[in-house]
């Protein structure tokens, strides 16, 4: 019986392991579909503009981090945030040896982000342009979390001094101001007496309760009861 031929046929040894692409910033592989930021170039303007914004953060309002108008559109504004971001990305300075240059770089990144997801946002952008536009301004130039919920706090005590605290207090309130407002005297009185016995100190109530009274006076005047007793 004839046996096969040997196989003298040899696999090709295997290709050697491809380097990973190194970043620009020569730091970790370029995952695909990712755009590597380019390192910075320490030119006189660059810093120039740089040093003068950490120096100002503290008087700047987020239009001014951002250089657009107050009436910018959201077009306008997310293409600003665009073209600093990419000018004062930490990624840029990473090789860079100042310790204090970077502090000064991440400081300004913060806030061109923090002044971007304000400014997007409609509602928020609308009442920090009321913020800036005080007599606080100094102290609303930076919207943050706290900051909100401190004028939410703020919203809440102003509402509860109009209406109340007390859930019946403001209950008997409100169905005096509607019978005020449908010049229903009589009943409107009565309402702001219950409204009181639940927050007998609420100086609203107080007010509306006397000129109640005294419109229902005046009314029992016309009507020929002058000593209707209140």
């Amino acid at each position: 019986m004839n046996k096969p031929p040997p196989n003298t046929s040899r696999k090709p040894p295997p290709a050697p392991p491809r380097a990973p692409k190194v970043s620009p910033l020569g730091r970790s592989p370029v995952r695909p579909g990712v755009v590597a930021v380019p390192p910075a170039r320490l030119d006189l303007s660059a810093m120039t503009h740089l040093n003068a914004l950490a120096a100002r953060l503290s008087t700047l309002d987020y239009f001014q981090i951002l250089n657009v108008a107050n009436s910018a559109t959201p077009p306008e504004i997310k293409a600003a945030f665009h073209r600093w971001s990419r000018e004062f990305h930490p990624d840029r300075f990473y090789q860079v040896a100042d310790k204090e240059l970077k502090h000064r770089v991440n400081e300004v990144y913060k806030r061109i982000t923090e002044a971007y997801y304000v400014l997007r946002d409609d509602v928020k952008r609308k009442t920090y342009l009321s913020d800036i536009s005080g007599p606080e301004r100094a102290r609303k130039l930076r919207f943050t979390e706290a900051a909100e919920l401190e004028t939410k706090a703020a919203v809440r005590k102003e509402q509860e001094e109009q209406i109340g605290t007390h859930p019946k207090g403001r209950q008997f309130f409100q169905a005096g101001m509607a019978d005020f407002d449908a010049q229903k005297w009589a009943a409107a009185e009565r309402n702001f007496k219950m409204a009181l016995t639940f927050e007998p100190a609420n100086a609203r109530y107080k007010e509306k309760l006397a000129k109640a009274q005294e419109r229902n006076y005046q009314e029992s005047k016309k009507a020929g009861d002058p000593f209707k007793i209140r």
